[in-house]
This record gives structure tokens, C-alpha cells and sequence, in this order.
């Protein structure tokens, strides 16, 4: 192999997290709130509400593996239920009431969140030696704060969200835009995921050499699709690669 950049999915194979978007807590928190903002919709209702504007997002995009918009989502809801009260608030209040909707749910919902043994031990080797990026399938607003919080953020360039994009891995286009901004061919980039679907099958389809994360989370089969590795511990990736395990 010429290795020259390395890749890395991050719920499941960096960051263990448990996350419930369809957690009770969630609608009675922001019925809860919208109340505040002269709009009166029961938990249950709402819940309705939210998942079905999910659906009508996902089936008017043009995208093959299209992507929700979580913000845009609670706009909508805001949009067509507010009242005269509601629009009546302060301008810059109504701008970031979705945003603050969706960072909400995100929280009432997250039950876990921590790194997989070693990986900052991994990361530090690795970063001395390769760029570092990141392609996920997720909400731009929840990535980006949940890597701060577990100190990941520093360690990537670029961060590759799919909720930025509307389109979800494994579309290789989400692959290439990091490999653009490493300045690296396909052919001399590693990627490592825990979903032999979203993260092997995308990586292969765009080129990638592949190392399949073998979690507690993710899809393990699709079709005959095989990663290139297989590990269990980042160590075993440091191996791969020939550097040495601190």
C-alpha cells in the first residue's frame, strides 16, 4: 500500500453513542418551550408533526441517499403553527429558535457518549504521520459539538458532515470531498468505518482501501461486500500501516 491520508467514520467506529430521536422527553421538552412562544401543540402531536415533515423531506429530495435537516425541520413547525404572538418575537430570537430545537433534542436524547479504547492513542501516532479527515452521516450541529466534546475536533482537516451536503454515505461523493481537500488520490487514502454498508461499500465504490471497525454498532453484512481489514482494537490499525503502538 501507498497510504498517504486516512479517514474515519465517527459514531460507532471513533465515538460510542446511544441516541433515542424518538425519545418522549424530546417533544414534551419542546411543547414545553414552544408554549413560551405563544404556539400550543401537545408532545404527541408534535412528535407527529416532526416525523412526518422528516418524510416529506426525504421524498422531495432528488438524492439517491438523501439526508434530513434536522433545523429545517423545526423551522417549518415554527412556520406553520406559529401565531401572532410568534411572530411578534424578536427577529433574531425566531432565527435561532430551530437551531436551538434541534441542539435541544439532540441532548434530551443522547444517553452515551465516549470514545472507543485507544483511539486518542491511535490518533496521535497517526497524525504525525498522515492527514486526518472525517466523513459521517450526520447533523452538522450535533457532529461538530459531540467531536469537541470528546476533544476529537482538533485532530481532523476536513470534517466532511453529511447533513451539510443533503446526501448520505455511502454516496462517494461524500468520500471525494475529502479526498479533494487532502490532496489525495483514492488509491493512496485508507477509511475506516463499522457499517459494512454506509462506510465499506461507500469507501470501496469511491476507491478507498477499506478497514471495517468491528463495533457493538453498525450494519455488519450487505450483499458480498469485504473490507480490505478487519480489526477490533486501533492498535491492530497502526499494524496495518506499519507504526509502531505507543
Amino acid at each position: 500500500m501507498d497510504i498517504r491520508a486516512v479517514a474515519f467514520d465517527v459514531n460507532g467506529t471513533l465515538v460510542r453513542i446511544l441516541a433515542d430521536d424518538d425519545e418522549d422527553r424530546i417533544f414534551r421538552a419542546a411543547a414545553h418551550f414552544l408554549t413560551y412562544q405563544g404556539i400550543d401543540l401537545h408532545r404527541q402531536e408534535l412528535r407527529e408533526i416532526y416525523f412526518q415533515l422528516m418524510k416529506e423531506q426525504l421524498r422531495a429530495s432528488p438524492e439517491q441517499y438523501p439526508e434530513f435537516d434536522a433545523v429545517g425541520i423545526w423551522r417549518s413547525v415554527i412556520e406553520a403553527h406559529g401565531t401572532d404572538f410568534t411572530r411578534a418575537l424578536p427577529a433574531g430570537k425566531l432565527q435561532q429558535m430551530p437551531l436551538f430545537l434541534a441542539e435541544m433534542g439532540r441532548g434530551i436524547s443522547r444517553r452515551q457518549l465516549g470514545l472507543y479504547p485507544y483511539v486518542y492513542e491511535m490518533l496521535d501516532v497517526l497524525r504525525a504521520h498522515y492527514p486526518l479527515a472525517i466523513v459521517t452521516d450526520a447533523q452538522s450541529m450535533y457532529a461538530r459539538g459531540e467531536l469537541h466534546k470528546v476533544g476529537l475536533l482538533s485532530y481532523f482537516d476536513p470534517i466532511v458532515i453529511s447533513g451539510d451536503y443533503g446526501y448520505r454515505k455511502p454516496d462517494r461523493r461524500l468520500f471525494q470531498y475529502a479526498l479533494d481537500r487532502m490532496g489525495v488520490a483514492a488509491g493512496n487514502a485508507l477509511y475506516v468505518g463499522n457499517d459494512m454498508y454506509r462506510d465499506i461499500y461507500g469507501a470501496r465504490e469511491a476507491g478507498l482501501t477499506t478497514v471495517m471497525f468491528d463495533s457493538d454498532q453498525g450494519v455488519k453484512v450487505y450483499r458480498d461486500c469485504v473490507p480490505d481489514y478487519t480489526i477490533t482494537d486501533f492498535h491492530d490499525l497502526l499494524g496495518i500501516l506499519g507504526l509502531p503502538r505507543p
